[in-house]
């Protein structure tokens, strides 16, 4: 046997990756199929982000850092925050209900959604713990962080005020 045959790539040349692109055009196709299935049923989609994964922004300034993330359709009561020595936990959890009836059908439909979300941050500096401050408003988590001197580390829960 000729090994030039056997080869999927001649001198010079990269190796053929026919055989890959088959296959991942295959699975790219198989999530659209599966996509355009469950559109219609207002269901998050294979190709789209997971149910509950908030955009996050951190900026550290000079007096500390500022961090917001995005929550929408979130109730502030199911939004936890906490300290524990220099690391930031944002935990969030998020629980809807859809209801449709139409009694002419006899068709009857509830669908749940659920999904959880919890992100931990390590903070570059020893925040001043008493000062932390957590706001949500529209949607928006916004905390700031302030520096401080050396403090002793411990877990501290901040509370999250709702917009008045």
């Amino acid at each position: 046997m000729d090994k030039k045959t056997l080869m999927p790539f001649g001198r010079g040349s990269a190796p053929s990756r026919s055989h890959e692109d088959t296959f991942l055009s295959l699975r790219r196709e198989m999530d659209q199929l599966f996509d355009s299935f469950t559109r219609g049923w207002g269901l998050p989609t294979l190709a789209s982000e997971s149910v509950l994964s908030p955009r996050v922004d951190i900026v550290e300034t000079e007096t500390g850092l500022e961090m917001t993330a995005e929550l929408p359709g979130i109730d502030p009561k199911a939004i936890e925050l906490e300290l524990d020595d220099d690391v930031l936990t944002l935990k969030a959890e998020r629980k809807a209900e859809r209801e449709e009836k139409d009694d002419k059908r006899r068709y009857h439909l509830t669908e749940r959604s659920t999904g959880t979300y919890m992100r931990s941050f390590s903070l570059p500096f020893t925040p001043d713990r008493d000062k932390i401050t957590a706001d949500f408003d529209k949607g928006v988590l916004k905390v700031m962080v302030p520096r401080s001197p050396d403090q002793p580390k411990s877990t501290k829960r901040i509370e999250i005020r709702p917009a008045a």
